[in-house]
């Protein structure tokens, strides 16, 4: 014997407006017309690597208000300091420098570089990591003309 509300769910299940056959009436897609397939979304790659994307933050924290946006030394408080902050995407300034050399200026300040002593030091404040982060994300710095 079955149970009448076993019995329901089945006539519920065949009476629905989407199990009709196509042109069979009012469905939820107009007769002869098919629901797009659906697709996953696709994620986009990041351009950065996960270190340099972490760099990428710092850099907008600590950095960007004297060195810009982009590196070129154009920052908010670009304009009350004197020196002019470095710009950091320069070819020339990239090529110059290794990666300790730049990890060595963000921890100890300009000064200790022989640059401008209007450069603070960092290695208080950042970890180790985070200064080698932030030394990733300057090497992606685009030049002038990128």
């Amino acid at each position: 014997m079955r149970s009448p509300s076993l019995c329901l769910c089945l006539v519920a299940l065949l009476s629905c407006a989407g199990c009709r056959p196509k042109g069979a009436g009012a469905g939820p897609h107009p007769a002869g017309e098919e629901p797009a397939p659906a697709t996953a979304p696709i994620l986009p790659i990041p351009a950065l690597g996960y270190n340099a994307r972490e760099g990428r933050a710092l850099y907008r924290h600590y950095c960007s208000t004297c060195h810009g946006g982009e590196g070129h030394g154009d920052g908010f408080n670009a304009y009350n300091l004197d020196p002019k902050p470095r710009d950091l995407a320069d070819p020339a300034f990239q090529t110059g420098r290794s990666d300790d050399d730049l990890a060595a200026i963000i921890r100890s300040g300009g000064g200790v570089a022989g640059m401008s002593t209007g450069m603070p030091p960092w290695g208080r404040t950042l970890s180790e990591r985070k200064i080698r982060n932030i030394v990733d994300y300057l090497r992606t710095l685009p030049g002038p003309s990128e």
